[in-house]
């Protein structure tokens, strides 16, 4: 019987044969990626015994992104112990403040195919753009990684999905898998890895990936998977470096459910509030006002998104009753971002600029929403209070719908946009 991505990269790591579904596994992760909440996992940590020492320093990759710049005396409270900590502890891989969106960071400087990353954040799955096998973690867990080095995995079931044709104008990577999440409900694909295959998925770029395997947990699966192609190798060469070990699905690899889509016949969709599978075409809510747009985040604030976005808002200027927040998900795709020349055209057209971070996406600082207001957002969730305000309402969208929004005020797809403006 063939095997498919997770029960091999599992098996290497666990050192066994074979695993199958629903079978446990000890493993030792070669990446533990934590953030501001390394500020608790470290209390639970140092709580196991006195002068406890992290095993494997060189595992650990710590960034601070969460409220950064801090808000509060909190958050400074927080972000000194772990500065401190990792002084105490000798830990070699720290990213303060300025480096960007932990997600980010890792694509940039530690993912590798057939690593087996795992972090204090459910938006690690990313990584799985790189094949590699990127999971969440929670705190506890990442406490004993720090003393032990190791955990356990149960090995999920896989769904595949089958891509053809390439996107159209307006079209991203975001309409793919927020359609995906609205076909198969927020918790269609609980504790499922998903792997995309075929030649769209070949046809996507790097960030595309990023972005798809990013929200995969936004449908409740496990970790996500595309194939390490020669986009991959390129990408891996210019920023982590070093060797690496690719595991591909057999042809014969049994898989749960298969999904086929047809990227050509995608439209640009929206999910709205308050959950991201209720997903709907951006054409048909031309009648929602907004107040605000962000631009950015670790879903879509990579540097083809803010491109595409600086196409739209080049020579223009938003709506006056629309504030845009520009967000890059990371320091190196602002100093990219820079040196191309497309941060002007985006705060020439009204954008605010907002330092690497989190920022509002999670509702700590840098753009909370008030009372009734409405923010289009390029970011991966939508939960009621996710921006800081439970009485404010938050819609998703790529970065294209993103920009035209921007100009008009409301929802507006780029088909609409440009026939109105031809």
């Amino acid at each position: 019987m063939g095997k498919t991505f997770v029960e091999k990269i599992l098996a290497h790591k666990a050192g066994l044969a074979a695993v199958v579904p629903g079978q446990t596994v000890v493993v030792e992760p070669d990446i533990v990626m934590t953030h501001d909440n390394t500020a608790a996992i470290l209390k639970t940590f140092e709580g196991i015994e006195s002068g406890i020492k992290v095993r494997f320093p060189e595992r650990h990759v710590i960034i601070l992104d969460h409220c950064t710049p801090a808000a509060n005396e909190t958050h400074a409270k927080n972000h000194k112990e772990i500065r401190e900590f990792v002084q105490r502890q000798g830990l070699p891989n720290f990213h303060d403040i300025h480096v960007g969106i932990c997600h980010q960071v890792v694509a940039e400087r530690y993912a590798k195919p057939g690593l087996l990353i795992v972090g204090s954040d459910s938006h690690t799955v990313m990584a799985g753009a790189f094949g590699a096998l990127a999971v969440p973690i929670d705190r506890v867990e990442a406490a004993g990684l720090f003393a032990e080095g190791r955990t356990w995995l149960m090995v999920p079931q896989t769904f595949k999905v089958e891509l053809s044709g390439e996107f159209q104008p307006g079209v991203t990577a975001k309409d793919l898998i927020l359609t995906f999440i609205g076909d198969i409900t927020a918790s269609g694909a609980d504790y499922r890895c998903v792997e995309f295959h075929g030649p769209g998925a070949a046809a996507m770029s790097v960030d595309d990936r990023l972005t798809v395997s990013n929200m995969i947990i936004e449908a409740g699966a496990k970790c996500a998977y595309f194939a390490p192609d020669d986009k991959t190798r390129e990408y891996v060469r210019e920023h982590a470096g070093g060797e690496w070990i690719e595991f591909h699905p057999d042809s014969a690899a049994e898989y749960e459910r298969v999904f086929h889509y047809d990227l050509s016949k995608l439209q640009a969709v929206v999910s709205a509030p308050h959950n991201v599978d209720k997903v709907k075409p951006a054409a048909e809510m031309s009648e929602i006002k907004v107040d605000q747009v962000l631009l950015g985040t670790c879903t879509n604030g990579r540097l083809s998104d803010l491109r595409a976005a600086a196409r739209v808002l080049a020579g223009r200027h938003i709506a006056p009753s629309v504030r845009l927040l520009i967000i890059p998900a990371s320091q190196q795709v602002l100093v990219d971002a820079l040196t191309q020349d497309l941060i002007r055209p985006l705060v020439a057209a009204g954008g605010t600029l907002i330092n690497p971070g989190c920022g509002p996406c999670m509702g700590n600082h840098e753009g909370i929403l008030a009372p009734g207001e409405v923010c289009l957002s390029t970011a991966n969730r939508n939960f009621k209070g996710r921006m800081g305000c439970k009485e404010s309402f938050i819609y998703l969208s790529n970065p294209v719908t993103a920009a035209c929004t921007a100009l008009t005020g409301v929802i507006t797809d780029y088909g609409t946009w440009r026939k109105n403006n031809a």
